[in-house]
């Protein structure tokens, strides 16, 4: 039987929440303590019809604040041009594309927030319910474990060969890589590799916070589509309600629709050039003064770092002092890589 366990890494300018499936990864939630609430899944908000698109069937909400969003509706639920409703967020905003919003019901007064989003503990036990929540150093050893899997492209299968998770705009593909596994019954071993590969992939999308169409490239021909796809629907039965999965087509390929729900996590770490955000490793940076802070207990400490990574980490030192003390110093170096962080006695 499968065992969750949950996490809750408390750091300073941002919190992660952990989920383990049989001690590996399965989800990363990141809350930053300057998010936006109104744009997070399941907050409830009062929004303005901002624009009607019948010939699309969606709505174009005014948040307040510039803010917008997007909601479906049916053909005999079209809102009003400038009414006001009130709005859950079903999806979040990713990658030049608006939240997604479903209406509650009629609303009243300007944009603005109604209810803020489930916490990260709420979250967590949401989803091991009978799971104790554990803190402080395994938990921020299970959030960066977590973290440099999600940032990984090529993820080995735990009996061989090799999963490749690529997402595109318009989906996300994965191929399922054999490689140099051996055994004498080919059709056996390909088969558990596909089995093997369905939930992985499973875990892997959920961690990554990767949804849409996603396509898998199957390994071998001939397959059991039967059995694949049983085992499909067991591998993303966490992510219901609203998974899709279509049958093994004569490509050797298996398609899925998955809820898109939260932000993918790679947007929300990386920039559009596909490098660290300065955020993001400034955030590491604290962690390791927060380390250092721990394992030298008094000593001044000085952060070495690129001027950009420098001036995003800075933003943190008065909190780093309100928790350790006044003894930390961050030192911009432009010969420095950006993702070089180094911290020593000062």
């Amino acid at each position: 039987m499968s065992e969750r366990r949950i996490f809750l890494d408390r750091g300073i300018g941002e919190s992660r929440g952990v989920v383990t499936l049989d001690g590996r990864p399965e989800r990363l939630l990141i809350q930053r303590d300057d998010d936006d609430l109104r744009l997070a899944f399941g907050a409830r908000l009062v929004a303005r019809v901002a624009n009607v698109e019948p010939a699309m069937a969606t709505a174009f909400l005014d948040l307040g604040g510039g803010l917008q969003a997007v909601m479906p509706f049916k053909p005999d639920a079209r809102p009003v041009r400038g009414a006001a409703c009130e709005i859950e967020i079903r999806g979040e905003p990713r990658d030049g594309k608006l939240a997604v919003a479903r209406m509650v019901g009629p609303g009243e007064g300007g944009p603005r927030l109604l209810a803020p989003p489930p916490d990260l503990p709420s979250i967590l036990l949401g989803l091991a319910r009978d799971a104790e929540l554990v803190e402080g150093r395994l938990a921020r050893a299970a959030a960066d474990e977590a973290e440099a899997e999600v940032l990984e492209t090529i993820h080995p299968l735990p009996d061989g060969g090799s999963l490749a998770i690529e997402p595109t705009r318009a989906l996300t593909a994965v191929d399922v890589d054999l490689g140099d596994r051996q055994g004498a019954d080919a059709k056996r071993v390909t088969r558990q590799a596909n089995l093997t590969a369905l939930a992985e992939t499973a875990r892997l999308l959920r961690l990554k916070g990767l949804g849409g169409i996603v396509v898998i490239d199957l390994v071998g021909r001939g397959h059991d589509g039967l059995a694949l796809l049983a085992a499909a629907r067991l591998a993303f039965a966490a992510d219901n309600p609203g998974v899709a999965i279509g049958p093994v087509g004569r490509f050797g390929t298996m398609e899925l629709l998955i809820p898109r729900r939260t932000r993918p996590l790679a947007e929300f770490l990386r920039d559009s050039r596909g490098v660290l955000t300065d955020r993001a490793l400034a955030q590491r940076l604290v962690r390791r003064l927060e380390s250092e802070a721990l394992a030298r207990p008094g000593a001044r400490l000085k952060a070495v770092c690129a001027p950009s990574v420098a001036r995003a980490a800075a933003a943190f030192g008065g909190a780093l002092a309100d928790r350790y003390g006044a003894r930390f110093t961050f030192e911009a170096d432009a010969a420095c890589p950006r993702e070089r962080l180094e911290v020593s006695e000062a």
